[in-house]
Order: structure tokens, then C-alpha cells, then sequence
């Protein structure tokens, strides 16, 4: 990746780094600006820290994680010693977030990882990284609408005794949600905090009650923490540690919001921390109930045998049949949450390449009632519509098995969308590193680039990982080309993202130096167009 700058991009990069103020000066308030008319920015001020902390947080989806991704990795991968996983991951992405929340202070764009990546290694790099967060984020975003429509399609049969495809309600959501992206970011974090809290607060209600009645003959133990769980025949430790890290996406999308958050250089990277830490300790403490309701020495072979019905028959044994169904609508509206902060990053992306020229004008552009990015909106909404009828026309029913699709399409679109974030935080530890050192601030901010080196090394194996174990994350049998195919997709979007950065350093370097730049740019652009007179 290119790790120069042009003199024009260094000369734009205005700011002091190291002094812990922003790049684009003031008081660290997002430099919103007017040129071109409202419809060029992002709306200032929308959020505070409950509001962006609960967006942040819902894309994590917590109920979906305990019930799916938390049996998967106890019944396929071997892993009984979960709670410890969560709490050294969680070690782990705060050593990430020292860096990159430091790095939130000084750059405040809706392009979070290809902005940061480009004020650190290069406008190339950031060009890069700029369409490998579009789809990986866009892809986690398509893989939640299958399951999401496989479970709605359960709920309809179960309690309306209706009968059909999961691809149809499938669909319905992804409007619902095209709709909701629509709306104002106030109002969408307002919908995200009720949802998530209830949820959570449901998971609790079953962790204390497992707690309070442990399985038969094993008590209250503490089995899982023991490191000797996380070894052994049997054990995908690799491949637990990429899934446990998709169970955390959502926190580092706290500095997309920057340009729409109140006093962003405390709020962004404030809530980065919490959402670690927050999510750290949720997953420690829920995995280790599930442990203990079913008990240490079973809960593997329990987790292979029901699979994400693992969570429901603990319940349902404990808490009774009427808090099991409101648990099984409580994880459709955390899919629903998920998915609208899914869509609402992919948008905020689409509109910082956008205003920078990396994609159409249009993409930089937003709502005048509500100022969500609206082309950004409508791109991820006919994609996912798009991916979705793609999967549905490979369900053969009834002469296959229908839930192939929902399966694929969950676990296809999943994986690739968690091994391009892994590979974009790693690479932005590393960015972080370059920004401050080449602007003479390392010695200033050593502690915190040791920090992101630790964890960018440690986030580049956990992708070394990934890659390597691909099959068993996808399901796929050993041999099969999709091992390959499917995270090969992150590399050709890397390699053709870098492809095009090069082409607009050599045919439009005036686009070229404006990646990452964001409102600034925007703002030197005005100054450049005003009169003399005006400018002194």
C-alpha cells in the first residue's frame, strides 16, 4: 500500500497531530460545511454519547450472537472456555481503540477506516481500504437478512399458521429498513437504544436465572475460565477467534458518526471504549451462563445437537414458554437493529466517497428534510434486494433442502464481511502508527502506537486465521473451491480498490488528494474560490 503523500495532500492535512486537537482545528466540533448548500454535510450535533453508544452497539446484535454464533463456537469449533475467548478479545480491541479512538480526535469523516487509513499510509492505501469497508460492511449487512427471513418465516407458521418462502419477508425488511435509513440519525439511534435494551435486558433475565439453578450435579462453576479449555484435540481455537471478533463488529463504527455527533474529539472515542468493554463483558457473562445451565462437561455436544435451539431450550426449561416466544420476537427486532446500523455505516461510507470523488457526486449528497445520505440509502438497499432474489432462486423446494439458501447466504455474506473489518483494523493500527510518527508525534504517542502495533500484529494473524480455516466457517467441505473463492472476493476488492487509487493519482490528483480530507476539503475548496480580497 502507498505510504507517501503528494505536496498538495500534505499541504491540505492541515493540523497539528500530537497536541490532541483536530486536524480540522476549532474546538473539535465536526467542521460542517455550507458550501455547495446544506445538502454537502452531514447534520452536526444529532448525537451524544447514549445515542451513538446504543447505534454503535446494535450492530453487534447481542441476542443473535448468544443464540447463534455462541453454540456454533461451543459445538463446532470445541470451545468451551468462551467467557475467557470474549474477555482477551476484548483485551485485545482496546489495545486497538487506545490508537484509533486517539486518531478520532484529529480526523473527523463518515469514512472512518479508508479516512484514517489515508491520512496515515496514503491516499492510495485509503482508496483501498474505501471499498473494502463498503463490502464488508454491506455484506455483513445481506447476510443478517437471511436468517432474518428464516426465523420470520418460522414465527408466521408457528403463530399464524402461515406457510411461506423466508425470502419474501426477507425482502419486506430490507425495504422496512431502506425506509428507516431514510429518517433522521436521532430518531434511528432512538429506535436502535429500545431495541437493544430490551434484548439485553432479556439475555440478563436468563443469565441470572441460570445462575440461580445450574445443571444438575455441576454447580456453580468457573470451568470455563480456565485456559486449558481454550487447548486440546478437538479445539478450532483460530477459527473461534474469528468468529468471537464478529460478535464485537460495531464499536469501531462509533467515529462514521463523527461528523453528526456533539463534541466528537470526547464522544467517539468515549464510546468506543464502552462499547469494548461493554461487549466484552455481556459475551464473558452470557457464554459462561450457558455453560453453566448446560452444564461445562456438556454444553458441547448440547450446542452441536440444537445449534442456535440451544438458547431456547435452556430458556424455555427455566423461564417458561411465554418468555421463550417473547425471546424469539426479541431476535428478530435485534436482526432489525443490527441491520438498520449495518445500513446506516454503509450509507455514511457511500457519502464520504462520494464527496471526495470516489464515487458519483450523487453519493455525496443528503436528505434536505432529515440529512441521511440518501443515494447511499437507496445503493444499499437495491443491493441487498438484489443479493437476497439471488439466493432465493438457488432454493430448489421442495425437492432440495430449503434452508441451503439462509444458510449460505447467512454464512457466506457474514464471514466475508468480518475478515474485511479484521483486515481493515488491522491495517488501521498500523495507519496509526504512520500518521503520528510522520507528523513528528511519535515520541509523544508512543504508548499509544505500541498499543496499536500489539494489536494490529494480533488482529493481522486472527485474519492469517480466517483465511486458513475458511471451510469451517462457511461449512464447507475441505476441498472445495469456496475456501478460496469466498475470501479471495476481500483481496480482488483490496487489490482493484488500490488499482483505482493509482489511476486517480495519475489522471485526477486533484481527486486523489482529497481522499480522506473529507468536510476539509470542502472547506479549502471555498477558501480557493473566494476573491483575494476575501481571503485576507
Amino acid at each position: 500500500m502507498a505510504t507517501g503523500s503528494s505536496p498538495t495532500r500534505a499541504k491540505r492535512a492541515t493540523g497539528a497531530a500530537g497536541n490532541g486537537r483536530p486536524a480540522n482545528g476549532g474546538d473539535g466540533e465536526a467542521g460542517i460545511s455550507t458550501y455547495k448548500g446544506e445538502e454537502s454535510a452531514l447534520r452536526a450535533g444529532r448525537l451524544g454519547t447514549l445515542g451513538l453508544l446504543l447505534s454503535v452497539l446494535a450492530a453487534s446484535a447481542p441476542l443473535m450472537v448468544v443464540a447463534g454464533v455462541m453454540p456454533t463456537i461451543f459445538g463446532v469449533m470445541g470451545v468451551v472456555g468462551q467467557p475467557l475467548l470474549f474477555l482477551i478479545l476484548g483485551a485485545v480491541l482496546l489495545l486497538f481503540s487506545v490508537g484509533y479512538a486517539e486518531m478520532s480526535r484529529h480526523v473527523h469523516n463518515a469514512g472512518a477506516f479508508y479516512a484514517y487509513i489515508a491520512r496515515g499510509l496514503g491516499a492510495t492505501a485509503g482508496a483501498g481500504a474505501s471499498l473494502v469497508a463498503l463490502v464488508a460492511y454491506s455484506a455483513m449487512q445481506v447476510g443478517i437478512f437471511g436468517i432474518l427471513g428464516f426465523e420470520l418465516s418460522g414465527i408466521f407458521a408457528t403463530y399464524l399458521g402461515l406457510h411461506i418462502a423466508w425470502w419474501i419477508p426477507a425482502l419486506a425488511s430490507v425495504l422496512l429498513i431502506g425506509v428507516l435509513g431514510w429518517l433522521k440519525i436521532d430518531l434511528n439511534a432512538k429506535v436502535l437504544g429500545v431495541l437493544l435494551l430490551i434484548e439485553c435486558l432479556l439475555v440478563v433475565i436468563f443469565d441470572v436465572s441460570a445462575v440461580a439453578e445450574p445443571a444438575e450435579a455441576t454447580g456453580l462453576s468457573f470451568a470455563a475460565f480456565d485456559p486449558g479449555t481454550l487447548a486440546g484435540p478437538g479445539v478450532a481455537l483460530g477459527t473461534a477467534l474469528c468468529f468471537s471478533v464478529a460478535a464485537f463488529v460495531g464499536f469501531e463504527q462509533a467515529p462514521v458518526y463523527a461528523e453528526e455527533t456533539k463534541r466528537p474529539h470526547v464522544v467517539v472515542s468515549r464510546v468506543m471504549f464502552l462499547g469494548v468493554a461493554y461487549s466484552a463483558v455481556f459475551l464473558a457473562l452470557s457464554s459462561w451462563a450457558i455453560s453453566i445451565a448446560a452444564g461445562p462437561d456438556k454444553v458441547a455436544k448440547l450446542a452441536a445437537d440444537e445449534g442456535p435451539g440451544m438458547l431456547f431450550t435452556l430458556v424455555q426449561a427455566r423461564l417458561g414458554d411465554t418468555f421463550t416466544d417473547v425471546l424469539h420476537i426479541l431476535f428478530v427486532s435485534g436482526m432489525l437493529a443490527a441491520l438498520l446500523s449495518f445500513h446506516n455505516v454503509v450509507a455514511r461510507y457511500s457519502f464520504a466517497m462520494g464527496r471526495e470523488g470516489l464515487l458519483p457526486a450523487a453519493f455525496g449528497r443528503t436528505n434536505k428534510s432529515t440529512g441521511a445520505p440518501a443515494t447511499g440509502s437507496i445503493l444499499q438497499t437495491v443491493v441487498s434486494v438484489l443479493v437476497v432474489l439471488a439466493f432465493a432462486v438457488t432454493d430448489d423446494k421442495p425437492i432440495g433442502d430449503p434452508t441451503a439458501p439462509v444458510l449460505h447466504l447467512f454464512t457466506w455474506m457474514g464471514n466475508i464481511g468480518a475478515l474485511g473489518v479484521i483486515l481493515l483494523m488491522a491495517v488501521a493500527s498500523f495507519a496509526v502508527i504512520a500518521f503520528f510518527v510522520r507528523r513528528g508525534a511519535g515520541a509523544a504517542q508512543k504508548w499509544r502506537l505500541l498499543c496499536s502495533g500489539v494489536a494490529g500484529t494480533a488482529l493481522l494473524g486472527i485474519a492469517v486465521y480466517t483465511v486458513k480455516d475458511f471451510a469451517l466457517l462457511v461449512g464447507a467441505e475441505s476441498g472445495s473451491a469456496l475456501r478460496w473463492l469466498l475470501p479471495a472476493l476481500i483481496g480482488a476488492t483490496a487489490v482493484g480498490g488500490l488499482a483505482y487509487g493509482a489511476v486517480l493519482k495519475a489522471k485526477r490528483p486533484e481527486v486523489h488528494a482529497r481522499i480522506g480530507l473529507g468536510n476539509e476539503a470542502f472547506q479549502l475548496d471555498k477558501a480557493a474560490a473566494a476573491s483575494p480580497a476575501e481571503r485576507h
